[in-house]
């Protein structure tokens, strides 16, 4: 029996592992975000895909610093399965459709357009704060 079955179930494995933890913390996320800031507006939905875009830079340069490729166990638990999971296209699409339903075009597309923003900005950040926290071994 050759390795190859058993490093797909390694490797599914950690992205399950990441995910179990993933989903329970956008659950939580968006959740308290909702409550506090009501649910007229997906602003939970944002935050999460905005914190996961910020996290998803940080990761990568850490990865990138360490020299880790895109299919390391540290890649597949905490990219692919826990932000895979905690981030969510899915619901960002159904809220902007519902929004839009609700004839609400200007917050369907503001919300578009401040996702679209916020995430690139994020992610960009991330990358930029974790090779400065990263550069050279560093631990910071």
């Amino acid at each position: 029996m050759s390795g190859l079955p058993w490093t797909v179930a390694i490797s599914a494995s950690l992205v399950a592992l990441g995910a179990a933890a993933g989903t329970p913390a956008r659950f939580f996320v968006s959740g308290v975000i909702a409550r506090r800031f009501g649910e007229t507006f997906p602003w939970g939905t944002l935050v999460v895909n905005v914190s996961g875009c910020l996290l998803m830079g940080m990761l990568g340069a850490f990865a990138r610093a360490r020299g880790f490729s895109l299919d390391s166990e540290l890649w597949l638990l905490a990219a692919t399965g826990f932000l895979g999971s905690y981030t969510t296209v899915s619901s960002f699409a159904l809220q902007t459709r519902a929004l839009l339903r609700d004839g609400e075009r200007r917050q369907s597309l503001g919300y578009v357009v401040l996702s679209l923003v916020l995430c690139l900005v994020a992610a960009a950040a991330g990358l930029a704060v974790g090779l400065h926290a990263f550069a050279a071994g560093g631990t910071r």
